[in-house]
């Protein structure tokens, strides 16, 4: 059995040319899943946009046209033998009324393209993806790049200890979702760890030099790595361990590889993380993929 069975793509309708609806649809007919399409219209944005007068006439108007063209979309989806349902709506309040759906209809994967902010606005604003990815309680898919609608090249971004650590458990939920989207989607599955050793996470240690403790500390993250690979069985020619900065590394890996999607954790910011982000919220900007957070 899939282990997608209810799939909720969010878009905005006025972007009609996005892929995300091409995306969802090809993993909902891969998996045997329903999918259920809501297309969310901040509602100040389309106040801004209108002339005085008769606002209410023609925000009833500019519902029925996105709604018009959203059904010909899911009855095209139907006719591909897909289960799809549709709603347009405005959105007060667009990340809570995302997560709100997402309360109500309980769904096995959030769906959604990449909203690029600059930097100039993410230093001000939490961008809406962002916010998704810290709070949205099931696993997030994030459409980006322009390949195929279905998956060829899956990479499960994993985070190893030489000792046992919490990530372990975040580990396994990480390769068991990469895993699960690779057979459904008949794609390719690889194993990554970018492994930064830092001269701030090594403190001195007698008769031990700093390369002495890079040395050591590489081979122990190594093994432990190759252990968890092991585990799971991923064949040698598809793990890959490497050294350097987390998003640096991803990013060139993705690019070099044609990877499709990196399948990464989400952790809670606290702090200056709030503000800076994380691994997984900066990899947005910087993959030529999708991005789907655990």
């Amino acid at each position: 059995m899939s282990q997608y069975q209810r799939l909720l793509l969010i878009i905005n309708p006025a972007l009609r040319h996005s892929q995300a609806i091409h995306h969802a649809a090809a993993l909902a007919k891969a998996s045997h899943a329903n999918l259920h399409i809501a297309a969310l219209i901040p509602l100040w944005k389309m106040l801004s946009l209108l002339e005085e007068g008769d606002r209410k006439m023609a925000r009833e108007r500019y519902l029925q046209d996105h709604h018009d063209w959203l059904e010909e979309q899911a009855r095209n989806l139907r006719d591909r033998g897909i289960n799809v349902t549709t709603e347009v709506a405005w959105a007060d309040d667009l990340p809570q009324d995302i997560l709100d759906h997402v309360s109500d209809m309980q769904p096995d994967l959030l769906i959604k393209e990449v909203l690029h902010e600059s930097v100039l606005k993410r230093a001000f604003f939490t961008p809406l993806d962002w916010h998704l990815l810290r709070h949205c309680p099931v696993p997030v898919y994030l459409v980006g790049g322009s390949g195929f609608v279905l998956p060829r090249r899956v990479v499960a971004a994993v985070e190893v200890s030489d000792t046992e650590s919490p990530d372990d458990e975040l580990n396994d939920r990480i390769i068991q979702q990469a895993s699960g989207l690779a057979i459904q989607c008949d794609a390719e599955l690889h194993l990554l760890y970018a492994c930064d050793i830092s001269a701030a996470f090594l403190a001195d240690m007698e008769g031990l030099t700093l390369a002495d403790l890079t040395k050591a500390l590489r081979s122990d993250l190594e093994k432990s790595f190759l252990k968890l690979a092991g585990r799971y069985g991923v064949a040698s020619d598809r793990r890959h361990f490497i050294l350097g900065n987390p998003v640096k590394a991803l990013s060139e890996f993705a690019y070099d590889h044609q990877v499709d999607v990196i399948v990464m954790g989400k952790v809670q910011s606290h702090g200056m993380d709030k503000l800076l982000g994380s691994t997984t919220e900066h990899i947005l900007y910087q993959v030529p993929c999708s991005v789907l957070a655990v």
